[in-house]
């Protein structure tokens, strides 16, 4: 190809790439070879040049070849470009911007792309010439030049927004002072797609509420007030996503106008167009968590909740009517698990074990490895949801006419109108428990037929909505009415796990988990019956629902502890699953599951757990040896890197080591695990470190010894954990860490001396600054200080008047914690 200089393409060089791209493009190709083509093609350092002049200039090229030779580049050089030789660099910039004007929109829009991925690589300082090419196009007439500028300062604002809020040497202002007003004008044009651009590119600041548009914030909001009657629905949803967001980062902008802004968004939310009308719905509960005055809302409850009802009703072309078909024997499809319902309330989604944490429930990340689709009926009961929190009961009088109207109907063609219904009482379940506790026995009895509706979509909802009600179902197993009524909930659940239908299998198990929670101990009775249910569904579920089935049977071990611990309990319980064990190999990511599931069974069957321990503990080492090989020489270990194979290992040994107790020391004894463990604590994952300093804690209360050849490595990365610039990023690590200390401290006594002061001299700033960290570390924090001055006392004491405020002002948020402070 052509050589470095004054950089011309050669003739026999742009044919060929021409055809190769026409390859790429066309829907019969073979697809690797031509990727291998153009991977060749990368090697030549002036490939990016040809791509820019196809993408530019070749005008007898058709606009599809030009659009992939453009997106081609700029794949290339978001990771190249400041690789490339600074010649090849300016080339590239000065033929991209007279594209800008391109007549043909797709290749405005293609151009916008690449420049916003250079301005990423380069910042605005790198390309001057930039800024004074958009500004006239901005102020030209010409309908291709504004759109083209605007299209691709959106892409930046998108982007790379706060570039624009600074200093460029050179320049008397800074970007976003230049392009703010010019923006702002153009709400006023008569092309809907420069209206849609600019406001578009101004909301991408709301976040950053930079002082040009806090300024300009007057002329901000009229305009967006002018727009919200726009006749083009994409600008309307852009209006109502600028309000949302004004609401969300400084509610007072918009406290004069809120009778408007809500009028408005209560007509939005009944939009024709389902984009505006879910764009709008976000209002409500932004409006609720911003603390606003509930009276001025409260006057408009009686036409929004009416909006909201209707609005959660299934659309004709809603992707769960599609799926709500699929019978167990259809295989699942190859995508990321689906969650069910995932608005505001967590127990909508289908409920997955975590890593463990030593301390608060708010430490946890959620398991959100899922995927769903967010839309109008999902937002709709989300802020039914805030809407019940927030005005309780005074919801009833409106909300339950239209929920009995609902359900009253019983032809087939309205089950679409009593799902809506039945989701309603579900959401409505916790905020408005007042007004429905006299009825829930009636609410129950009502949904208990609703259990065996010929529609999936109607078993499947009935299912969570009994679950929102678990705890007060629960309440009443005292009289026999109640018992009566929780017998048939736990066996309508139990017979729904059982349905063929997936949708409803992966509800009830859902709404079972829950309802195993609220009952524990009261579910003992039914044990066998529950295990035979689950133990059933395990054999015959596919992939995506049996990890609801791990859970459910992880959620029963820990509910009903060492009442498992019966031979004919575990005769129904293990064999499938130690089966399951055998079945998978150590790289397969259908362990991970299991392994949390086993992990749950250990700790409460405890010692009971012993005749299936040996086996289960030698793989875990062998999985977290085999991985750590992979981080280095995959091929060598015959599998790559998965950090989550290691994590749930140490997961597993975890319970092994709660549960068994010193019992495990005759495991451990035979191993490296000391080494491997070690190891995982220096490992560069937060996840791999912080299960393994839950197992350092673990192994320190059971079997201490075991740890003495290794003690003060141990100690060395625990106590660095605790003063890690980065605390912020890895405060599950360190209070894990604090947590391990505090337990070995009080088994090993003196032996931690020569290690105290540093990890005091850790633990103290983060009680100087309680109120700016994660409650769960202060907590542990003044636990394990607490535990290192009981065993060293006379290294402790003489640095208490440094401390002693702040600790005690830590202890005093838990009454509870001073048992914590010493063993027995």
């Amino acid at each position: 190809m052509a050589g470095q200089g004054t950089w011309q393409p050669k003739e026999e060089g742009l044919r060929e790439i021409c055809g190769v791209l026409e390859l790429h493009i066309s829907p019969t190709s073979d697809k690797p070879r031509i990727w291998q083509q153009l991977q060749h093609y990368s090697q030549f350092p002036d490939f990016n040049n040809y791509l820019v002049f196809i993408f530019a200039h070749a005008q007898g090229a058709s606009v599809e070849i030009r659009q992939a030779a453009g997106l081609l580049l700029k794949n290339n050089l978001r990771s190249a470009f400041k690789l490339l030789d600074p010649a090849y660099q300016q080339c590239i910039k000065s033929q991209l911007l007279p594209c800008l004007g391109e007549a043909k929109r797709d290749i405005r829009n293609t151009v916008g792309t690449i420049i916003s991925v250079i301005v990423q690589q380069e910042r605005i300082l790198g390309w001057p010439e930039l800024l004074q090419v958009l500004v006239r196009c901005l102020d030209s007439n010409d309908i291709n030049h504004m759109e083209g500028a605007l299209d691709t300062l959106s892409k930046i604002c998108e982007d790379i927004p706060h570039e624009l809020d600074l200093d460029v040497p050179g320049l008397s202002e800074r970007p976003i002072d230049v392009f703010l007003p010019r923006l702002l004008q153009f709400f006023q044009s008569p092309h809907a797609s420069l209206r849609k651009l600019s406001l578009g590119s101004v909301n991408q600041f709301i976040m950053l509420m930079p002082t040009a548009l806090y300024l300009s914030m007057d002329q901000y909001l009229q305009g967006l007030f002018v727009l919200s009657h726009d006749p083009v629905a994409e600008v309307r949803k852009l209006v109502c996503a600028a309000l949302v967001q004004l609401i969300e980062v400084n509610p007072s902008f918009l406290e004069p106008h809120l009778k408007n802004v809500i009028e408005f968004m209560l007509q939005a939310n009944n939009d024709a167009d389902n984009e505006v009308a879910l764009e709008a719905c976000e209002f409500w509960s932004e409006y609720c968590e911003a603390q606003l005055n509930p009276q001025l809302l409260r006057e408009f409850l009686q036409q929004l909740i009416p909006v909201l009802l209707s609005n959660m009703v299934y659309a004709d072309d809603d992707e769960s009517l599609i799926d709500s078909e699929e019978d167990e024997s259809v295989p699942d499809r190859d995508q990321v698990f689906r969650v069910l319902w995932s608005f505001s309330l967590t127990d909508l989604k289908p409920r997955f074990h975590s890593s463990r944490f030593h301390g608060s429930e708010d430490m946890k990340d959620d398991d959100d490895d899922s995927l769903s689709i967010w839309n109008l009926r999902k937002c709709s009961a989300a802020g039914l949801d805030v809407l019940s929190t927030v005005y309780g009961d005074e919801i009833l009088p409106t909300l339950m006419p239209l929920v009995q109207a609902k359900l009253s109907t019983s032809d087939d063609g309205s089950w679409k109108e009593r799902e809506a219904a039945v989701l309603a009482l579900g959401a409505i379940a916790e905020g408005c428990i007042r007004g429905l506790y006299p009825y829930i026995a009636e609410i129950v009895e009502f949904l208990l037929p609703l259990l065996d509706n010929k529609f999936p979509l109607l078993r499947s909802i009935t299912c969570w909505t009994l679950s929102r009600f678990s705890k007060f179902i629960v309440q009443g197993i005292g009289h026999k009415k109640g018992y009566e009524q929780f017998n048939k909930v736990l066996m309508g659940l139990l017979r729904r796990i059982l349905d063929t239908n997936k949708r409803v299998q992966e509800a009830a198990c859902s709404a079972f988990a829950t309802l195993e929670e609220e009952a524990a101990e009261e579910l003992t009775p039914h044990l066998e019956i529950i295990l035979q249910h689950l133990l059933c569904a395990y054999g015959r579920y596919q992939k995506r629902n049996l990890r609801l089935v791990y859970d459910a049977i992880g959620t029963l071990a820990e509910t009903v502890g060492g009442e498992l611990n019966q031979p004919r309990y575990l005769q129904i319980l293990m064999p499938p699953l130690i089966a399951k064990w055998q079945q998978l190999s150590d790289a397969d990511k259908d362990l991970f599951p299991l392994l949390e599931c086993f992990t749950s069974i250990a700790q409460a069957l405890e010692n009971g757990f012993s005749q299936f321990a040996q086996p289960i503990f030698q793989r875990c080492i062998k999985i977290i040896q085999s991985q750590q090989l992979a981080k280095v020489d995959p091929s060598s270990a015959g599998m790559q890197y998965e950090k989550e194979f290691i994590v749930c290992s140490l997961d597993l040994l975890s319970g092994l080591a709660e549960g068994l107790g010193s019992g495990i020391e005759s495991l451990v004894s035979q191993s490296n695990l000391r080494d491997q463990l070690l190891q995982c604590c220096m490992d560069d994952s937060i996840d791999v470190q912080q299960s393994a300093f839950a197992l350092f804690g673990d192994l320190a209360r059971a079997c201490p010894a075991y740890l003495h050849p290794c003690l003060s490595e141990f100690l060395n990365v625990a106590t660095k954990q605790m003063s890690t610039p980065k605390l912020t990023e890895s405060i599950s690590v360190a209070n894990n860490a604090c947590w391990a200390i505090g337990e070995l401290a009080i088994k090993v006594g003196q032996e931690v001396s020569p290690y105290v002061m540093t990890v005091v001299s850790s633990i103290v700033p983060i009680l100087q600054h309680a109120e700016g960290v994660n409650k769960s570390l202060v907590e542990n924090s003044a636990i394990t200080l607490g535990r290192l001055a009981w065993v060293c006392p006379e290294i402790v004491s003489p640095h208490v008047e440094h401390f002693m405020q702040e600790w005690c002002t830590a202890l005093s948020m838990w009454s509870w914690i001073y048992s914590l402070l010493m063993p027995g």
